[in-house]
């Protein structure tokens, strides 16, 4: 849309929320173009649009940055946030790296980031912070010219690289609306049910921000939202079958603690 206007009329500022890509996707496609980027209102956060339409993750964005970050600096820590995909841990491993969990929220990568000396930082929300050659911060037109340089160098397109990346199955973020004052309640509560043995079967728990419990197959995660009245869940998985098993034995749990829930 080439009009500034500040109400926004043809989607929300948020390249995260439902349908906001659509025109993007759209035209990516009409004009055959390469790839398309998307940013948030003030530009510190950036999502990839493939030439096929794809939306490119977050956390897979990540991967794709710390391959290339770590060919230049093996051994360098990269930092991001508990709702990213457990691949990702082991893509960073796997090249040279020192995989960082960090709590949600982008002041708090950057944060982690100086504390490590992080060349590389990231959340699911579409920050990314580089230190390499930049200053350590989220700018989503920076990350957008580091996505166009590294296919660039590397002769190919976005859907290509995306293809080799590891893939899960995983659910839209739920977000359960809960009284403010019981949020924080319901996931110690949560917690302590789960190191009890309730539904942990076979699974590692991570307290961390919330409650990730990571099983053989997959990962489920609650936590209190930063930011809002409500209950923040992501589950990953190799299939749909233990996609749903995870989000059913995560329900039951809350059920139970949090009768009220509407999920």
């Amino acid at each position: 849309f080439a009009e500034v206007d500040g109400s926004f009329p043809n989607h929300a500022p948020d390249p995260s929320a439902s349908g906001s890509l659509d025109a993007l996707i759209n035209e990516v496609k009409l004009q055959q173009a390469d790839l398309g980027l998307a940013f948030d209102g003030d530009a510190d956060r950036m999502v990839a649009v493939t030439a096929a339409g794809k939306v490119v993750s977050a956390d897979q964005m990540l991967m794709l940055f710390a391959k290339d970050v770590l060919t230049r600096n093996p051994g360098a820590d990269v930092v991001y946030d508990i709702k990213c995909s457990r691949h990702l841990n082991q893509l960073i491993a796997s090249h040279g790296g020192r995989p960082v969990m960090s709590k949600c929220g982008h002041s708090l990568i950057k944060q982690k980031m100086l504390e490590t000396g992080a060349l590389l930082g990231g959340e699911f929300t579409g920050h990314y912070c580089f230190k390499e050659r930049w200053f350590g911060f989220d700018d989503g037109l920076y990350s957008g010219a580091r996505l166009i340089e590294f296919l660039t160098m590397e002769g190919t397109l976005l859907d290509a690289v995306i293809a080799d990346l590891p893939a899960s199955m995983n659910s839209v973020e739920v977000h359960l609306p809960v009284d403010e004052a019981r949020k924080f309640a319901i996931v110690e509560a949560l917690q302590l049910a789960l190191e009890q043995g309730l539904n942990a079967d076979d699974g590692q728990i991570t307290l961390l921000d919330g409650v990730r419990v990571d099983y053989a197959a997959g990962w489920g995660l609650v936590r209190a939202s930063n930011t809002s009245a409500s209950l923040n869940l992501r589950f990953e998985a190799d299939n749909e079958a233990a996609l749903d098993s995870i989000q059913v034995s995560f329900r039951e749990a809350l059920l139970v603690i949090a009768p009220e829930l509407e999920w």
